[in-house]
């Protein structure tokens, strides 16, 4: 789910942040009156003071937004995504943890209104996404400092900007820090149609990889498939249909043109703790 100016999609984790997000979206402008110049009244925030279910220890705070200086960047939220990371880092018990009291969400882009004298490597008018984790995104505007940010291009669609920084990045680093494939080799992955897998099979497609991609089978599995299809995924089956003997053929046919990559369970489940949806 995105956190945008408009929320819409009822696909949050309800009623985790529900109650919250309503309030917000009820408070909230539409996206097109936002405009990119425009003074804020105030700004709006989710936050947290202590560590616990986020339904109750989450407050919609309106925040003084500090002066923009030196290397100051003014920057107002377009779309930002809740991940269980986000849900985990609320309730205390994620890797990194920011200094309390602090604002929800790791993902998001926004677009910068005003930079500071020594910004050289951002302008008014930016896209930009976090840099590193623990940014706090779900708030309607704030000053970040330059190097906490990273410019991306504006032609690329709102929603995929805004879910950059996590789930692609993984998926990159899984095809290429582990073994040297090269153009018509064969990745095998599980949880396929998760963001990460998602992303697997579309940079696979760029790079000239082949993927068989396990899915848990459902009553939409032919929409799924087709989907993931769509994507540039190569083969689709089902747990069940991979465990059928006859599904060896495919991984004979694959050995013939190139090294079958098998990161199954072992590697997907240690980069993608949460790609089963």
């Amino acid at each position: 789910m995105l956190v945008s100016r408009r929320l819409t999609g009822a696909r949050a984790r309800a009623p985790l942040l529900a109650s919250l997000l309503e309030a917000w979206c009820r408070q909230g402008r539409t996206t097109s009156s936002y405009s990119a110049f425009s003074e804020p009244s105030h700004v709006r925030a989710l936050v947290y003071g202590n560590h616990g279910d986020p339904a109750k220890v989450i407050q919609l705070k309106n925040l003084e937004l500090t002066a923009v200086e030196g290397s100051d960047v003014h920057v107002k939220m377009l779309a930002a995504p809740i991940n269980p990371s986000d849900i985990n880092m609320i309730q205390g018990n994620y890797g990194l943890l920011p200094k309390l009291p602090a604002v929800g969400g790791n993902e998001g882009v926004g677009q910068v209104i005003a930079v500071g004298s020594s910004v050289s490597g951002l302008k008014p008018g930016d896209w930009v996404i976090p840099a590193n984790a623990g940014l706090g995104t779900w708030r309607t505007e704030a000053v970040f400092s330059e190097e906490a940010l990273i410019g991306v291009p504006k032609d690329i669609p709102l929603q995929s900007a805004a879910t950059l920084g996590v789930n692609p990045c993984t998926a990159y680093r899984m095809l290429v820090d582990f073994e040297q494939l090269q153009p018509g080799d064969s990745v095998i992955q599980n949880a396929s149609n998760s963001g990460v897998g998602q992303a697997v099979i579309q940079i696979a497609s760029a790079l000239g990889l082949k993927t068989i991609n396990v899915i848990r089978d459902r009553p939409d599995i032919k929409k799924l498939t087709d989907r993931l299809k769509d994507l540039g995924a190569d083969y689709v089956l089902t747990e069940e249909e991979l465990r059928m003997p006859e599904t060896k053929n495919i991984f004979k046919a694959r050995r013939n043109h190139g090294d079958l990559w098998r990161n199954g369970q072992a590697a997907c489940n240690s980069l993608c703790e949460y790609a089963h949806f």
